[in-house]
């Protein structure tokens, strides 16, 4: 190696590209620095992102769009759910034998990649913003695969995946903060979810509410103008029409602000079926024990009998929302085909199939609020529902309960509808679905599935820094021992009131067997047997100490079961050999040293236009 690097510095034009290649890396490192010490510089990058992301999502929605039209023969802008004539032998097949091959292909990348992928909220929450770009572009894959073969799933987990992995990669590459590398996973959320329905504001708050958590000054441009970048982009390429676009003024009265609220609790208990129901097909699939890689098989299977009855399963939903604004269904039908989506949802997240819940719940709603407004004029006819706002009502009522982000929602609807009147009445029932489903239920569909894997999430706000503050990083290494056989009066002679406060005693093999409070050790009422007693019998809380991995709200947690100012830190609870001890008091004063940094960051002390940020760096 070290020769064929001498024979290339001394081959002609050798040395010169090695200087143009460190002059290069220089420059990039520069580059970096600059952006990362730079307001303008971050915007930039973010404005770049939005723009890259937008093109991912224009390219994922075109290759599920050809898919489509080469396995259901379909026109190739046709959306599969808004489609009934496809042959039978096509339903059947395809969603069977693709979820096949797919599951052919997960177990594949399984074996490549054991490990479970990070997603966006997870990322922020846990991981300071640190995501894999290969696992974003693996689920992306596997999503597009399975959308392509007709799952009643969502490609804006492929969105969102692979918008804040590539924000994610971007930040780590230019070595952002902790805060700014959140922040970038938030932009490239932002601008996938704002390209796939060409609705910056929703897009925006999409990534305030689910991705960072918060909203604050120092997040509002950098995901505002990613968000923004994200829909020209896709506008240049796929057009300037939002999906569901609605040129329908209303006048909404008393009576329909009032079903309206009732729709909105309702649709709070439809979500809610529709999240436990993907648990519930979950749980039947691991019952029958069937092999990992064969159950979107049979899932698919199960999703085309469900399909020769109801084809505007298939998909994601966007054009069976379309038919649903815009014409509607009969109420027999709007009945049947809200039973067959929560079972189609269910069928296809269950078995394995890769996708989200996002434009499901809000076909789903769509579906409801159709059907609402169907029933009350039917039942009450002098009332006169109207069928948009209803529609447009359960859409954000149901998808709120299911994605957990009302802002979003609503302004999704104000953006589509162009409405102020229609998108008041949606206000009503998406905050009404959101309060009730908290209150019912507790989770979104993805905290809900954080809840069944074990990880302990409600959201997205930064706790990643309680696993990083821990007992190692605070404990203190100048501690005293002793040995059991001491005796009392040994003890006090070697520690003096006023000198360490806590003695740490050791068994014969060096291990740690209690603790002793050398005040107490010098209390009067022990003087009479100060030549009997020995260390052993004052020492106390052999069974309470720490460890050095422990998060410091754990140790928290300790130090109250053990009633202790100070407790051991142990390498293991086999070996019990003391690595150090920490004090109650100087756990709690960093703890909340940093809670109340991370308050600062959050409420935006350091804003994004401040001059309170850090120098550049030289």
């Amino acid at each position: 190696m070290r020769a064929a690097a001498d024979e290339a510095e001394h081959w002609p034009g050798g040395h010169h590209h090695r200087t143009l290649r460190l002059e290069l890396r220089t420059r990039l490192r520069l580059v970096a620095r600059g952006v990362r010490n730079s307001d303008l510089g971050l915007l930039i990058a973010a404005a770049l992102i939005g723009g890259a992301v937008g093109l991912g999502v224009a390219v994922v929605q075109q290759i599920v769009l050809g898919i489509h039209h080469l396995l259901f023969d379909i026109p190739f802008e046709t959306r599969l759910s808004s489609t009934t004539v496809i042959a039978a032998w096509r339903i059947m097949l395809v969603p069977s034998l693709g979820g096949l091959v797919y599951g052919m292909a997960a177990q594949a990348a399984r074996r490549w990649r054991p490990g479970d992928i990070v997603d966006a909220i997870e990322a922020n929450a846990l991981y300071g913003g640190r995501m894999s770009l290969t696992d974003s572009i693996r689920l992306t894959v596997l999503t597009i695969l399975s959308a392509g073969v007709g799952a009643s799933v969502g490609l804006e987990a492929a969105y969102t995946q692979l918008g804040s992995g590539t924000a994610s990669h971007v930040g780590r590459m230019l070595r952002l903060r902790r805060a700014d590398l959140r922040t970038f996973v938030g932009c490239g959320a932002a601008a996938a979810i704002a390209a796939a329905f060409n609705a910056p504001l929703a897009g925006a708050f999409y990534a305030y509410e689910l991705i960072i958590g918060s909203y604050t000054l120092a997040t509002l441009a950098p995901v505002a103008i990613a968000a923004l970048a994200g829909v020209l982009v896709e506008r240049q390429l796929l057009g300037g029409v939002p999906i569901y676009m609605v040129y329908d003024h209303v006048d909404l009265a008393t009576a329909d602000y009032l079903i309206l609220a009732v729709l909105g609790v309702a649709g709070a208990g439809l979500g809610i079926a529709a999240m436990t129901g993907v648990t519930m097909v979950e749980g039947w699939f691991r019952r029958v024990e069937l092999r990992p890689w064969l159950r979107p098989a049979a899932g698919g299977l199960a999703l085309g009998l469900l399909a020769l009855v109801y084809p505007e399963v298939l998909g994601s939903g966007h054009g069976g929302i379309v038919t649903a604004v815009a014409s509607g269904f009969t109420l027999p039908l709007l009945l049947g085909l809200i039973i067959a989506k929560i079972f189609a949802s269910a069928i296809s997240i269950g078995s394995g199939f890769r996708g989200g819940m996002f434009s499901s719940s809000l076909f789903l709603g769509s579906l409801f609020g159709g059907a609402v407004a169907a029933l009350v004029g039917y039942l009450l006819p002098g009332l006169a529902p109207h069928h948009t706002v209803f529609t447009l009502a359960g859409m954000g009522a149901v998808a709120a309960s299911v994605v957990g982000a009302p802002v979003t929602m609503i302004l999704l609807v104000l953006e589509v509808s162009s409405d102020f009147s229609a998108t008041i009445g949606v206000t009503a029932a998406v905050l009404l679905a959101s309060f009730a489903t908290r209150q019912w239920f507790g989770y979104s569909f993805a905290t809900w599935r954080f809840h069944l894997r074990g990880v302990p999430l409600h959201g997205a706000y930064d706790i990643g820094w309680l696993q990083d503050l821990t007992v190692g990083r605070l404990m203190r290494r100048d501690f005293a021992t002793v040995p059991q056989a001491l005796s009392l009066r040994e003890l006090r002679q070697l520690f003096p009131v006023g000198g360490a406060k806590t003695v740490f005693v050791l068994d014969e093999a060096g291990r740690y067997a209690g603790l002793i409070d050398v005040q107490e050790a010098h209390g009067a009422d022990l003087d009479p047997e100060i030549d009997r007693l020995r260390a052993a019998d004052l020492a106390g809380g052999a069974a309470h100490y720490l460890t050095s991995g422990q998060p410091i709200r754990t140790a928290l947690d300790l130090f109250i079961a053990a009633e202790a100012e100070a407790l051991p830190v142990l390498d293991s609870a086999a070996e019990r050999h003391i690595l150090g001890y920490l004090t109650e008091a100087y756990a709690l004063r960093r703890y909340n040293r940093e809670l109340e940094a991370r308050r600062r960051e959050e409420l935006g002390e350091d804003e994004l236009f401040s001059p309170t940020r850090a120098p550049p760096e030289v």
